[in-house]
């Protein structure tokens, strides 16, 4: 069970123990307890919403949910704090290159499976990587001469080399041109350098027929190079990148020039992760006016950018959705091992919590602590059904 569906139940079980009736008597809390960084605004209460005991229960139970998406967003991301990028920091990394815009477009960072009855999912908690774009860094001084190559050096987790790779593409930007030009591309293999100087081998070649005077993003397939550097981790040293024009020029972004800045090369990787079915469960659904008092499901909206999240870089805001309502007795006959239960000790239980009883995943594209973007699924993020249980 959820954090916050269990400390819901606790709070039942608190104000049945205050009041010794089966209606919970929850109260608001003060403005100093109230969170200031909830990124939501909780509805105005009219006069009578005082003496509405689902009303405040609802509040509290919006509250209560929003801190807990918060918390549950970096631990299954693996974060044990959010990552420290500003705003001018995240304009300054962003690369300015298709890749990225493609994301932004062909996916849905609400949740592409939150109207469907059934989503796979390997992990019911930890997030789903799916795509990483890893930027370039200066490589090891082993495999420099004279401070040269500056560029580049990509670094992978160790949880990226056990998936399995479908798709690498190096983009590389190339300095714009007065005509056209034919442009000679090449990498090579960077090794550590010996007494007989730098060994380091040509892996790609390339000749482009280029006409572009605002620059051109090229594109390589890396697949086959990154398989390798998984498989063996100590092979990678980095690689040297450039593109010359015929007089000469080094038309490759690999150090970055004033005003270049989100230019620098990158690998864009796409991976699979296994997967599991899960199952149909139905619920009621209700708006913030409802006056219904059984379990019910009502709409919440979470806002990264009032929380001060510039790390992600979408969506900036989801609909999360949330639970909160009774669960009286006489439905419960569908739960009969609960209901042995209470007719058994029917004064030291406090019944069945409303909780989700199916929730679905969220696209999400952000930078982590490494400041690499990263584009996965974070299961279990928008509330789809509530019940009693």
């Amino acid at each position: 069970m959820p954090r916050y569906n269990f400390l819901l139940c606790l709070m039942v079980l608190i104000s049945l123990g205050q009041s010794g009736s089966d209606e919970p008597n929850v109260l608001l809390p003060s403005a100093s307890e109230t969170p200031t960084d909830a990124g939501l605004s909780l509805l105005d209460e009219d006069a009578g919403s005082h003496e509405c005991s689902a009303c405040v229960w609802r509040e509290q139970s919006k509250v209560l949910r929003l801190e807990t998406i918060k918390s549950q967003i970096l631990s299954k991301l693996r974060l044990k704090q959010a990552p420290n990028i500003s705003r001018e920091v995240v304009n300054q990394l962003l690369p300015k290159a298709p890749p990225l815009q493609q994301l932004l477009d062909h996916h849905d960072f609400q949740g592409d499976a939150s109207s469907q009855d059934e989503f796979m999912e390997e992990d019911e908690y930890h997030a789903t990587t799916e795509s990483v774009i890893t930027m370039a860094s200066e490589p090891e001084p082993l495999v420099q001469e004279n401070g040269k190559p500056s560029c580049c050096f990509f670094k992978f987790s160790p949880k990226l080399m056990f998936t399995k790779v479908l798709k690498a593409q190096l983009w590389v930007y190339l300095r714009p041109l007065q005509q056209t030009s034919t442009i000679y591309l090449q990498i090579l293999r960077l090794k550590p350098v010996t007494d007989q100087g730098s060994r380091h081998i040509r892996i790609r070649s390339l000749k482009i027929e280029l006409n572009s005077r605002v620059g051109h993003w090229q594109s390589i397939d890396f697949k086959h190079v990154l398989q390798n550097w998984f498989k063996q981790p100590h092979t990678n040293w980095g690689i040297d990148i450039n593109a010359f024009d015929e007089s000469g020029n080094d038309l490759a972004v690999t150090s970055l020039r004033p005003g270049e800045e989100g230019l620098q090369p990158f690998l864009e990787v796409k991976v699979l992760e296994t997967t599991k079915r899960s199952r149909r469960n139905l619920g009621l659904d209700c708006d913030e006016h409802s006056t219904e008092s059984r379990c019910c499901r009502y709409p919440l909206t979470v806002d990264f950018e009032a929380f001060g999240w510039d790390w992600i870089i979408a969506p900036k805001r989801y609909k999360a959705n949330y639970c909160s309502g009774q669960c009286e007795y006489m439905f419960m006959q569908k739960y009969p091992h609960t209901h042995l239960v209470q007719h058994a000790n029917p004064r030291g239980s406090a019944g069945p919590c409303c909780t989700p009883t199916k929730m679905s995943p969220i696209n999400m594209l952000y930078f982590n602590d490494k400041q690499q973007i990263i584009h996965g699924k974070i299961p279990g993020m928008v509330v789809d059904r509530c019940g009693c249980s």
